[in-house]
This record gives structure tokens, C-alpha cells and sequence, in this order.
């Protein structure tokens, strides 16, 4: 009898136990929040930004690189499975496919868009949706390329900035025009540091010419779209959505881009130890490297 209850005992706790035919039923699985799948303490070293790094991340060493990790460098500690690039900038479109292939990503249609997140991403964003759904709200992107992006793409976004800008100054003298086409005719890669030094002399080319690209648009390689990690929101003015969002892990992480959400995978409380520090400015909080 002893044998026979022991038995039963072990048995009905195996029937209480989720199997994997459950997890994959048609049944309706909710999807967990970032506060009920709480990250490892292992997985946050301490609240150095470096620290937090992807193992064998490329450290930039010249200024260009260090002047973007600093700008846009939250998304290289996203945790909640996300996994990072291991360099500041991609350098071509392969480089980018070669990334992109390398990391598993859902695509989900919302409304007539349809966008492709890396699945941990994806999988908090719908979280985010349904909650947002509960509390008569909406969580949808913002245009067709709100999510990942080629290449090809941030390339299109930084020749709209970097082509009118060079007009402009070279029609106000303000730039020789051999210097333009010299300008014009370098790879995306090899215009970026050649745009800052422009920039360091006071001739700007965000859209306004009045400050600097990078409170624009991402220079080639360096969006946080193309890493599958971003999704710009079209109700980012809405407090209660931003709020959802960071609840399912979603923070703003660009100051100059406010309907800019990056994909970091813990919680609020969390973030400090990642080695980001939090910038509060007209009533949003932006999480930056703390360097």
C-alpha cells in the first residue's frame, strides 16, 4: 500500500507539471511579463557598462566608434534572450545579413504592417499589445520600417541627411565643392568620420543643418534596427503606453528619437545594474550608457 501511495503521489505531480506536447498545444499561452521571468543575478555582472558587454565585444577605439556606443549603446546589454551585435558598427550589407541570419526572429502583422523582431522582442511586444489591448489602448509601429532594417536602409536615411547638407554648405561657401564630391563619392562607412569633423567645425546635417546627424538619423551600421531590437511606436506620446511597454521590457534608449523603443529585456529596477543611467527630459525617461 506504502508503494502504491508513493507512486500515486510521484504521478500526481507529474500531471501537474507543464510537458512540452502542453507548451506546444493550440491551447492559449500566456505570455509572461518581464516581472514574472525575472533575469539571473549571474546575467547582470554589476552595474559597469562594460562589464555588461557581450562577450568579445570589439571595443571601439577610435572616436567616431566610442562617440556612437555612447550614443546608442543600450541595446549591447539587452537581456530576456535578446542577443546583441558584438560591434558598434556593421560595415556592410553583409555584415548585416550575416547578423541577422544568425539569430532566431518572428515577423507579426499589425494592422496592414507587417514588421520582424528578434523572437524575445516579439514575444514581449505582443505581451505589451494585450495588455495595452485590456486597458482600451493600442501598441502598433509607426511605418513600414519601424522594426528591422536593412542595411540598405539606414544607407537611404543617412544619404537624406548627408546630400542636402552638402548642398546647402557648399552653396553657402561654407564648404569647397571639390571637398563635396570628394565627400559624395566615399563608402557610407568611410563618410561617417568625415561628417563629424564637418560637424566639429560647426557645419551640421540633421535635417535642420542646426545640430548634429547623429539627432537625426543612425549612421550606416549603427541602428538599433538592425539588430531587430528597436520598434519606433506610433502612440509613443501616450504616458500609460510607455509605461506598459517598459513593464514588458521596452525602454526609450535614444534621446533625439522619441518614438524610439529598444528591446533591453529586464526590468526598470534592473537597468542601473546594467551600467545605464537614466536621463528624464520632458517627462519620458531615457536610458543611456552610464560612461
Amino acid at each position: 500500500m506504502k508503494k502504491i501511495a508513493i507512486l500515486l503521489l510521484i504521478c500526481g505531480f507529474c500531471a501537474a507539471c507543464p510537458t512540452t506536447s502542453e507548451n506546444n498545444s493550440n491551447k492559449p499561452v500566456k505570455t509572461p511579463t518581464v516581472e514574472e521571468n525575472k533575469m539571473k543575478n549571474a546575467e547582470i555582472k554589476n552595474a559597469d557598462f562594460f562589464a555588461n558587454l557581450p562577450e568579445d565585444f570589439a571595443k571601439p577605439t577610435e572616436e567616431v566608434g566610442k562617440r556612437l556606443l555612447k550614443e546608442y549603446g543600450a541595446v549591447f546589454v539587452a537581456r530576456g534572450g535578446a542577443i546583441a551585435p558584438k560591434k558598434v558598427i556593421f560595415r556592410d550589407e553583409a555584415d548585416v545579413a550575416t547578423f541577422q541570419s544568425s539569430v532566431e526572429k518572428t515577423s507579426k502583422t499589425i494592422g496592414n504592417l507587417t514588421i520582424e523582431l528578434q523572437t524575445p522582442a516579439m514575444k514581449a511586444l505582443k505581451g505589451a499589445m494585450d495588455e495595452a489591448a485590456q486597458n482600451d489602448l493600442t501598441i502598433t509601429p509607426r511605418g513600414a520600417d519601424s522594426a528591422k532594417r536593412s542595411y540598405a536602409q539606414t544607407v537611404e536615411l543617412w544619404a537624406s541627411r548627408v546630400d542636402p547638407g552638402l548642398a546647402h554648405w557648399t552653396a553657402n561657401g561654407k564648404l569647397k565643392k571639390e571637398d563635396a564630391e570628394r565627400i559624395k563619392a566615399l563608402s557610407p562607412f568611410e563618410q561617417v568620420p568625415e561628417i563629424f569633423k564637418l560637424e566639429a567645425k560647426g557645419i551640421f546635417f540633421a535635417k535642420d543643418l542646426s545640430k548634429s546627424i547623429i539627432y537625426s538619423v543612425a549612421p550606416p551600421g549603427t541602428s538599433q534596427h538592425l539588430s531587430m531590437l528597436a520598434l519606433d511606436v506610433a502612440e509613443f506620446e501616450n504616458a500609460a503606453v510607455r509605461k506598459i511597454l517598459a513593464k514588458h521590457g521596452w525602454f526609450q534608449t535614444v534621446k533625439s528619437d522619441l518614438p524610439h523603443f529598444t528591446f533591453l529585456g529586464v526590468t526598470e529596477n534592473a537597468l542601473p545594474n546594467l551600467g545605464l543611467k537614466k536621463i528624464s527630459d520632458g517627462g519620458r525617461d531615457f536610458w543611456l550608457p552610464d560612461i
